[in-house]
């Protein structure tokens, strides 16, 4: 499908006939394959391709692998993320966020929210919003996979976040928008482009902007990003939001973007920004900006009232027996949801009550299983949390065409398993649960994480997607 026409002159005038031109003949050409592993899951050795220089665990591969049937995708290994998106890791570098509170408002399918939840650390947390319950299931299986038991997802819409004035130390704000810079990889997004729609993304975005604004505490970091290349939805967007917080609002240290990135960087305001050119670039059409909120900003931080308990007390004999299935139980809180049993870090524990009694949670810290009988049945979510203690179960290693079987929810053989439950492995990596009862395995999988079918594109089943930003 051919390029818009409007887009087509609108990049002629804003980058030139020349640049413009050549932006154009670069979405007509095959993208690039990249993803991030997961720092938390692999070795250095396992972390193979060829860099992405913006990204520490990022790479790119030399063809598109049928992620589908690799257990190391589900296993939560690694992301696939376009490359340009993954600038966030080099855009928080120097900032040192480990421990912070982390706002995603717009999180959805979890790209940004799991590379966040790896710079925060254990002892930071990481709220994924996402206002459409859908993609809201979508990002929390993906934060599940993920296993770093330091994110909330809520399904809110940004204005529900009032009530947390000051009280994020970063907030992310990754603007839904025309999608140009995804002219190259989805004939979708050609189609659906028009010049009224850029201008219904930009009223949105500045919208949005403003609500994430108070969120913020006084020095803490404001982040803007879209898959967008016009100046429109981009600087416009940041030059008339700069105009309204006035002195509140400033730049922060420079970031370093050496020039053989093809990264092409400038300024909005006080904001630093970060534009990828397809045949500038190795990455899709992606920008990013970058500011401060002054540490003289006005206000304090606030926290909305309790609507309603939710987190239980866990008695001391059940906490023993949840905390045999952690390698550092003494670092988590556990705490009851119904006849559920969850672990957070203490350090955030209270931020995570507070958020779970104020906002619609879909899913949180780790979701460890239900206790019959003072003996815990895990939930699936515990064998992807990287904190997992290994050897309180029998592991069943499976080969490969086994554990497409398992993601498939299909039977398996029993004598590939010990009599009672096992954590299901695949590379050492753990997947989830299974049950032997004499000649029969209840296979545990969860239903919305299975693989339902192979697309021609190789993104089998509603769960399994490359980040679109």
């Amino acid at each position: 499908m051919r390029l818009p026409e409007p887009f087509v002159a609108r990049m002629r005038e804003e980058l030139g006939a020349e640049q413009g031109a050549a932006l154009c003949a670069a979405l007509d050409t095959a993208p690039p394959t990249s993803l991030r592993w997961n720092p938390a899951k692999t070795l250095p050795a396992e972390r193979c391709g060829e860099p992405v220089p913006w990204s520490p665990e990022g790479r790119y591969l030399p063809s598109r692998p049928q992620f589908t049937l690799d257990s190391d995708l589900h296993a939560g290994a690694y992301y696939v993320q376009e490359a340009s998106s993954q600038f966030l890791a080099h855009l928080l570098t120097e900032a040192d966020i480990a421990g912070a509170r982390v706002l995603d408002l717009c999180a959805a399918p979890g790209g940004k929210s799991t590379l966040y939840a790896s710079l925060v650390g254990g002892d930071g947390l990481v709220v994924a919003n996402e206002i459409n319950r859908q993609r809201a299931s979508v990002l929390a299986d993906n934060v599940r996979r993920w296993g770093s038991g330091n994110t909330v997802v809520t399904l809110a819409d940004p204005a529900a976040f009032g009530g947390f004035a000051g009280w994020f130390d970063v907030v992310g704000v990754d603007a839904p928008c025309s999608g140009e810079g995804m002219f190259r990889k989805l004939e979708q997004a050609r189609a659906e482009w028009s010049a009224q729609q850029v201008g219904l993304c930009a009223r949105r975005q500045r919208e949005i902007i403003r609500q994430a604004w108070p969120l913020l505490r006084p020095g803490g970091l404001l982040i803007y990003s879209t898959c967008t290349f016009n100046r429109e939805e981009n600087e416009r967007t940041l030059e008339d939001f700069a105009a309204e917080a006035g002195g509140e609002l400033v730049a922060t240290a420079k970031v370093a973007c050496p020039e053989s990135w093809g990264v092409v960087c400038g300024e909005a305001g006080p904001f630093q920004t970060f534009r990828f050119y397809p045949h500038r670039a190795r990455g899709e059409g992606f920008f990013a900006a970058v500011a401060r909120k002054s540490f003289d900003a006005g206000g304090r931080v606030r926290t909305p009232r309790a609507r309603r308990p939710l987190l239980g007390p866990v008695s001391r004999r059940d906490c023993a027996e949840l905390g045999r299935w952690l390698r550092e139980p003494e670092r988590m809180r556990f705490a009851a949801v119904g006849e559920n049993f969850y672990a957070y870090s203490a350090a955030q524990y209270e931020a995570v009550r507070t958020l779970a009694e104020s906002l619609p949670v879909i899913c949180s810290g780790v979701a460890m299983g239900q206790l019959f009988k003072g003996t815990l049945r895990p939930e699936a979510a515990l064998a992807l949390y990287e904190g997992m203690a290994r050897g309180v179960l029998p592991e069943a290693s499976l080969d490969p065409e086994q554990i497409v079987a398992y993601l498939r929810k299909q039977e398996l053989p029993c004598g590939l398993f010990a009599e009672g439950m096992n954590l299901v492995t695949a590379r050492g990596r753990g997947l989830g649960f299974a049950k032997r009862i004499g000649g029969r395995v209840n296979n545990f999988y969860p239903n919305s994480m299975r693989i339902l079918m192979q697309e021609k594109n190789d993104l089998a089943g509603s769960h399994v997607r490359p980040d679109k930003r």
